[in-house]
């Protein structure tokens, strides 16, 4: 099948590249010109493992385009996806300027019947709008051409988003037609192999699936989040409470790590255009906006930690941290705890050496070039005369350090571990203080 994708963000490019690696013909479009050419040479603009090689063979291959042009993208094939950015607006609402732009696009191009997909993580009522600014633009045309609107939303994890597609747990298609129906069938036949995958629901069921299960997930992790805290207050260990609810098959161990947070492009940003269109229709949503209050409380709590250690003035101190990005498997620095930390510590008077597997160039683009912000060759060179280790991110080079040599670079031998990665009894045998979330502090 031909396919037009516009957009080459997170969503757009993995959509893309994954279709045509499964043997359909794709192009990608985007207003950005340096971007579509950095994407024809096989410069991927983020990490994601998996991505580039799919990119680069189906370009070599000929079924994956990139340009610049939304003519020669709507006239090119007949299902178009909508995979542009939903920024939010300064009240947490899903700004969709670019998404009816798109609308506008096609219904000013389009010649014969078009599928438009809406792939981007839009309010309900999305979809409605889309067909409306299409039926605007035909009628300033003059012309009646037949095109459906529907639903597809992601369910792609950063740092797995390639297996994810390749492998979906289930396809969710929102629409009322026979027509999409079949033509999704066709579209998603590759992935659609072992069982049947494709759930058919109304167009408006289909938007809110989507808001709900990043809401869902991002409720469990704040839920535990605060009962960490409650574990700090009682003397409980968090990690032995989530293995005794885990084991229950009505909670399971999914979602149930405590940590220094939640951040990302998905769930802060869905939690919060949740919460604005539930306020909308006059129906609030007390429970999501607690959701959201814990975790920008959460971020804060390795701040805290420190300030407990070492007082309120950190002037003259620096401060190793292992993991700057949102989650492992990712360079992705949208509202990730590690900017928290990395702020309150230099209004604290603090420095900061840094080291990521992938998030250090990003987040050198953020931050510039500053006197306060030094990035380390490895995990090992940001310990060196450091005054204490923070962990913001699990990544797997993390999990097993060499104590013994980390003892010889830094200071002092204090770790603030905001992902519960190391054990707080083997800590204190090797001489370290150790401040996890929701664990007991040993005496050393």
């Amino acid at each position: 099948m031909k396919v037009s994708i516009f957009g080459t963000g997170y969503v757009g490019l993995v959509t893309g590249s994954c279709l045509a690696h499964s043997g359909h013909h794709v192009t990608c479009v985007d207003v950005d010109e340096q971007k579509v050419k950095n994407l024809r040479e096989g410069v991927i603009p983020i990490f994601e493992p998996g991505l580039e090689n799919i990119v680069k063979q189906s370009v070599k291959e000929g079924r994956l385009h990139f340009t610049t042009d939304a003519k020669d993208a709507v006239d090119y094939a007949e299902m178009i996806f909508i995979a542009v950015g939903t920024p939010p607006d300064e009240d947490g609402a899903a700004d969709l300027r670019y998404v009816l732009q798109v609308a506008e696009s096609v219904g000013e191009h389009m010649q014969k019947y078009r599928l438009v997909v809406n792939k981007s993580t839009v309010p309900v009522g999305s979809a409605d709008k889309v067909k409306a600014k299409i039926a605007e633009t035909l009628q300033k045309r003059g012309a009646d051409i037949p095109y459906d609107v529907a639903s597809n939303p992601e369910f792609l994890k950063e740092g797995a988003a390639v297996n994810d597609f390749m492998k979906p747990d289930r396809i969710i298609v929102g629409t009322d037609s026979d027509r999409v129906r079949k033509l999704m069938r066709e579209l998603y036949a590759p992935f659609n192999r072992n069982h049947d995958k494709l759930m058919f629901l109304d167009v408006r069921s289909s938007e809110l699936t989507k808001y709900a299960a990043n809401a869902m997930l991002a409720t469990k992790i704040s839920f535990m989040n605060e009962l960490s805290r409650l574990a700090d207050k009682l003397g409980a260990d968090i990690e032995l409470v989530r293995k005794g609810i885990g084991s229950d098959p009505r909670i399971g161990y999914s979602f149930i790590y405590p940590g220094c947070g939640y951040g990302g492009s998905c769930f802060p940003k869905d939690v919060k255009a949740l919460v604005q269109t539930a306020n909308g229709v006059g129906e609030p949503a007390q429970l999501l906006s607690a959701v959201e209050d814990v975790n920008e409380a959460q971020k804060f709590v390795l701040v805290d930690k420190i300030k407990k250690h070492f007082g309120e003035n950190l002037q003259g101190k620096t401060f190793a941290l292992w993991g700057l990005a949102f989650k492992p498997n990712t360079d992705d620095m949208r509202e990730a705890p590690s900017r928290v930390v990395i702020e309150n510590l230099w209004k604290l008077g603090a420095k900061v050496v840094a080291y990521d597997p992938e998030a250090m160039k990003e987040t050198a683009r953020i931050y510039g070039e500053i006197d306060e912000l030094a990035f380390a060759g490895n995990e090992y060179d940001a310990l060196e005369n450091a005054d204490a280790l923070v962990v913001c991110t699990e990544w797997s080079a993390f999990r097993s350090p060499d104590w013994e040599k980390a003892a010889s670079l830094l200071k002092n031998k204090v770790v603030f571990d905001g992902r519960n990665l190391y054990e707080p009894d083997l800590m204190a045998e090797k001489g370290y203080k150790h401040y996890a979330i929701g664990r007991p502090v040993y005496e050393v």
